[in-house]
């Protein structure tokens, strides 16, 4: 930049700070501006179209049981996967309600009561060993984490045949204790990797001052970080609350017909299974047995993705 004055010609330098040395290319050009890494079209549309699969592989079945459970027999297998406000009725439904097969006020209180207890059980146990995992700095810390989250990898099916033969030696098989417990120990592994994961990002100035003030390991635990750990927590319960619910297997191995105790799935089996071919009853049963977990899924899905993403990253 030439600057004149009294006749002479002087050069003043230009400003070399970073930014304006940022602004330019590798040739000396002043750059219009940051440039955008714009998404290929061609990608984002392919993304769109896999999503739009998956979404119709989840959701077409899903509708086809919500029409047909309003239908007739006859307009079910005619037409069903459309609907007309001429053939819809409750009729269906309300049968099911109160079909004597599948008692749904039992089975819902049933089932929920397994809920609670699972829920329970699984936090009181797993929240004291994830705190203790997510403190203690030595390998073997590590190693008991790594010992609870192999359980991850394991099928609940392969374990069940051994843990049959261990409850009746225990005398717990067909008893509520004996489900308990095989519930709660199959939640476990996923608990206590999301607590421990959750309490690594807790700062450890709050042990600290909760020792300070005089308080054990175990009473700052429960008093002072329990209560931050609330994200966390509601992702714990929504996961463990409908693995139990939509839980058949362990149900009908452990407890089994002669305890007469029908969870919503052993019972919509009982009650279906020999009237498979009797679309009027197996839909609505279906519904019934499915809608209450949909919906708190649907409520509850915010506090899955937040307690997620509240133990991903270190703070």
């Amino acid at each position: 930049m030439a600057l004149i004055t009294d006749g002479t010609v002087a050069l003043a330098e230009e400003p070399t700070d970073t930014r304006t040395l940022a602004a330019r290319d590798g040739r000396g050009r002043r750059r219009s501006g940051p440039r955008r890494i714009r998404r290929p079209r061609l990608l984002t549309a392919l993304t769109w179209v896999v999503l739009s699969a998956l979404a119709l592989v989840m959701l077409v079945p899903m509708y086809i049981m919500i029409i047909n459970a309003f239908k007739p027999q006859q307009e079910i297998i005619r037409n069903p996967l459309g609907f007309s406000l001429d053939t819809l009725t409750f009729e269906y439904l309300w049968a099911a309600i109160t079909s004597e097969r599948f008692n749904v006020v039992a089975a819902y209180g049933i089932t929920l009561l397994f809920v609670v207890l699972v829920n329970v059980f699984g936090i009181l146990l797993s929240a004291p060993v994830a705190y203790v995992i997510a403190r203690g700095r030595s390998k073997w810390h590590l190693g008991l984490l790594l010992l609870f989250v192999s359980g991850m990898f394991i099928p609940g099916q392969v374990t069940l045949i051994p843990v049959v033969f261990v409850l009746r030696v225990l005398g717990l098989i067909n008893t509520i204790p004996g489900f308990l417990l095989f519930e709660t120990a199959a939640t476990l592994p996923i608990t206590i990797f999301l607590f421990a994961a959750y309490l690594r990002t807790v700062p450890r100035d709050i042990d600290e001052a909760a020792a300070l003030d005089g308080a054990g390991r175990m009473r700052a635990f429960w008093l002072c970080i329990f209560p931050i750990m609330r994200p966390v927590v509601a992702t714990i319960m929504v996961l463990n609350s409908i693995s139990v619910w939509n839980d058949f297997v362990s149900p009908q191995i452990i407890l089994g017909p002669s305890s007469g105790l029908y969870t919503v799935t052993t019972g919509v089996y009982s009650a279906v299974s020999q009237y498979s071919t009797s679309y009027t009853t197996v839909f609505p049963t279906l519904l019934l047995a499915i809608a209450p977990a949909v919906i708190f899924f649907i409520i509850m899905q915010r506090h899955i993705i937040g307690g997620l993403v509240a133990g991903a990253t270190k703070g």
